[in-house]
Parts: structure tokens; C-alpha cells; sequence
């Protein structure tokens, strides 16, 4: 699963409209129009004919690298809980948090569960309601910070899972 392919789930699974995108892309510190949206989403026309027996990476007409979608997820927040309040004196900029490909899963669920204000229990409630049962130790490793001694990294099953059930959630 590519950043393409989180940004179209996490767009359907909270009934996101381009319009919206684009805003939540600007709350986020990323300038894009509706057509640089809309090519993020957009699937290239030869990867739609593929036979579903070959298992290929989705290929899009513009590629979402990992600043741009932790520019969403954070855009995400500001969107669905409004902007922080600055504390005095704190002039720093944010650092990445999605360091490499393989912490995309965990920034993309822990950036979530804080926009949308969800519990672990929520968080567990969710998977399980597709079909995926996971302990709260287990999702505690999930969302713990890379490099801290009990961290897991999250696979794309958890992911992809995660997604499908914030879909049946918010859009049932």
C-alpha cells in the first residue's frame, strides 16, 4: 500500500470532499489546488485495466511522498479539533515524524486517533469490526514513538484494516 493509497482510503472512509481536501492540505502547510488533489486520487488509466490476478503497486497520476501526506495528516487534526494554541516562547517548527517508508502505518494511525479524538478502545472496537483482533499491548507498541524500546511497527494489513473500519464507522 502506497501514500496514494491511504489518502484515497482515509478520503472515503471520512466522506472527504475535494474541496475539503484542499483545505485540510492548507491547514496542514501545503499549498495544492483542486486538480493537484484530484491527481493524488486519480489512478493512471493502464493500472485500472490490470488483471486482478497480478498484485502491482497502484500507480497514480501524481505521486503522494511522505511530506505530503504527513502534511494531510496534520492539516487532518487542525481540521476536525481547530488550531493549538501556541504556548509563549515555542517558535519551533514541527519536525517530520514519518522518518521512513516503514513508519508511514504507525504516524498514519496515530495522527488519526488524535483527530478524531478516538480512545484505544475505539481504536480496538474498529479493527475488531473487521475482523481483526489485536490486544491493547499490542496497539500501545503500534502507537508508541519510533525507537522507544517496545515500539512494533505497523504492518499494512493493520492499516488497510484500520481504514475499512473507520469507513463502516463514519459512513454507515
Amino acid at each position: 500500500m502506497n501514500n496514494n493509497d491511504r489518502l484515497v482510503r482515509l478520503r472515503y472512509a471520512l466522506d472527504i470532499k475535494d474541496s475539503d481536501m484542499v483545505e485540510i492540505f492548507k491547514l496542514g502547510d501545503k499549498e495544492l489546488t483542486v486538480e493537484d488533489v484530484q491527481q493524488l486520487l486519480a489512478r493512471t488509466k493502464n493500472d485500472q485495466e490490470d488483471n486482478e490476478e497480478t498484485h502491482t503497486e497502484n500507480e497514480y497520476a501524481k505521486t503522494c511522498d511522505n511530506a505530503t501526506l504527513e502534511s494531510f495528516l496534520n492539516g487532518l487534526i487542525v481540521f476536525k479539533r481547530g488550531k493549538q494554541e501556541e504556548k509563549p516562547g515555542d517558535t519551533k517548527k514541527h519536525k517530520s515524524m514519518i522518518k521512513n517508508d516503514r513508519s508511514v502505518n504507525n504516524v498514519l494511525l496515530k495522527k488519526v486517533k488524535i483527530a478524531l479524538s478516538l480512545t484505544s478502545e475505539d481504536m480496538l472496537d474498529i479493527l475488531d469490526e473487521t475482523g481483526v483482533y489485536i490486544s491493547n499491548s499490542e496497539l500501545s507498541a503500534v502507537l508508541r514513538k519510533e525507537g522507544q524500546r517496545n515500539y512494533k511497527e505497523c504492518g499494512d494489513r493493520y492499516a488497510r484494516n484500520f481504514l475499512k473500519g473507520l469507513a463502516y464507522r463514519y459512513r454507515a
